[in-house]
């Protein structure tokens, strides 16, 4: 069986040719393939870190587990879908609803661990029926919608939690994340939100020395004068260990509150499997349901030992990109580096150690940028606002969701917020478009879009017109 594992060696496995690209079954000289793994990590490692440090969980087990959930996916997609899977940041509203209810952290990963259950799911019926399933249950006004509303109901986390802990740390990170982000050019801007956390870490150890203790909020929301980075922890932790397990718990009103976030990772999954095969030039449409089932497998391994879920990386393309090196070796290389992170508790101790007033001065932009995803998804698909069968459920939807509005339907079972307001999406788009006339009822592009009828049509027309001449 062919698992994808073996490579060819690419021109003299130093540097590929002018234009030239290295593909996914080829690879450099090992040292250099080292090294692009190391920079992949590099590049995952900003997001994959704040992601579990957010949901309040173990960054020493997500860094891990990223590396288990990457050589699954090599391995179910046979080395042809050159990925990375980091800790997803589309669960950190969960875990914040879920935490704000009483949950624990095992309440937490329960829950993800079944969305993770149905994402293999959804993953197996699309390769059975093809990426219109998809289409035909959350089309582009869905799916924007509801990646806007997880997003937009992370704001009240950055106002009432992170920002009050330090609120003129928490205003220069932002100012000098947003200038990373905008200015910074190539890699650098792709690790932008790291660079954010090095510059506020930096300068909350200066503002301590300088000033002393800050009084404010700390992080249980408690008045008091505290320091504003704390490395006692760093000093007690042991260079080599084990990262600490849990065993997941399930509730339903928990499992409810995450279940909506499938659709953003369907989303994003999609989202990257077509532009992987973009830059290869290979078609793999044929591998977007394995992808998806990989990803869901991989969330399922990472919470069932208590780890944040796992999603495909955005910022591992922009390395490929860059380096058009598009080699899955690299990937197997960067998986195992991340194993090895996760195996330094230090490391966890130093990122733990990350003040409140900088993750406020992150989460602002991060959290608003999530949001707005949902809003390019629209644009990308062209999705008509002016159409109230587009307009109506995602209006109420989101204002649902941001204002975490709640439904109390007996005296022990509710939704709210992020699971109303998706619930709202759903089901009001699909039983207005019942009733609509059907002037309202436009055609939209299909994930996997081939012809339209139109085109079709206009050829057929082409042809005709040749023939005649």
């Amino acid at each position: 069986m062919d698992l994808g594992v073996r490579w060819t060696l690419h021109g003299d496995g130093r540097t590929p040719a002018p234009g030239a690209v290295v593909r996914p079954d080829e690879r450099l000289s090992w040292p250099r393939t080292a090294g692009l793994g190391a920079q992949h990590v590099v590049a995952m490692f900003g997001a994959s870190f704040v992601a579990p440090v957010l949901m309040g969980l173990d960054p020493n087990l997500a860094i891990m587990m990223s590396g288990v959930a990457t050589v699954v996916f090599l391995l179910a997609t046979r080395g042809r879908v050159p990925s990375y899977l980091g800790c997803s940041l589309s669960f950190v509203g969960v875990a914040a609803v879920i935490r704000a209810d009483g949950g624990s952290s095992a309440t937490v990963t329960g829950a993800v661990l079944v969305v993770g259950a149905a994402l293999f799911l959804v993953g197996l019926a699309v390769r059975r029926f093809g990426a219109r399933i998809i289409h035909a249950a959350m089309p582009p006004i869905v799916t924007g919608a509801v990646v806007m509303l997880i997003g937009f109901n992370l704001a009240p986390v950055t106002a009432a939690t992170y920002w009050p802990q330090d609120q003129w740390t928490a205003l220069f990170v932002m100012l000098f994340t947003g200038l990373a982000v905008v200015c910074l050019r190539g890699f650098w801007s792709r690790i932008a939100i790291f660079l954010g956390l090095v510059f506020g870490y930096a300068l909350s150890w200066a503002l301590d020395r300088v000033f002393g203790q800050i009084h404010s909020a700390d992080a249980s929301g408690k008045v008091t004068d505290h320091w504003r980075l704390d490395l006692s922890g760093v000093g007690q932790a042991d260079w080599i260990g084990l990262p600490s397990l849990h065993a997941p718990s399930f509730e339903w009103s928990a499992i409810l509150v995450a279940l909506p976030v499938v659709i953003a990772l369907i989303a994003e999954n999609a989202g990257h499997v077509k532009a992987v095969g973009e830059m290869t030039g290979d078609n793999l449409d044929d591998k977007l349901g394995t992808a998806i089932s990989a990803d869901g497998v991989g969330s399922m391994l990472s919470t069932a030992v208590g780890g944040p879920p796992n999603t495909t990386y955005s910022e591992n393309i922009g390395v490929m990109a860059a380096t058009r090196v598009y080699s899955t070796a690299a990937y197997w290389a960067a998986a195992g580096f991340a194993l090895l992170f996760g195996l330094c508790p230090k490391f966890g101790a130093v990122v733990a150690a990350i003040p409140g007033g900088v993750l406020g001065g992150i989460t602002v932009i991060l959290y608003g940028m999530i949001g707005l995803l949902g809003a390019q998804i629209w644009i990308n698909a062209k999705v008509d606002l002016r159409n109230p069968l587009n307009l109506v459920p995602a209006a109420a939807g989101i204002i649902i969701g941001v204002g975490n509005v709640t439904m109390e339907f007996t005296d022990t079972f509710s939704l709210s917020g992020i699971a109303l307001g998706t619930l709202v999406v759903i089901t009001g788009y699909h039983a207005l478009r019942a009733f609509a006339p059907a002037h309202l009822k436009t055609q939209e592009p299909l994930l996997d879009e081939g012809t339209s009828s139109y085109d079709t049509d206009e050829a057929g027309r082409e042809d005709a017109q040749r023939a005649k001449s």
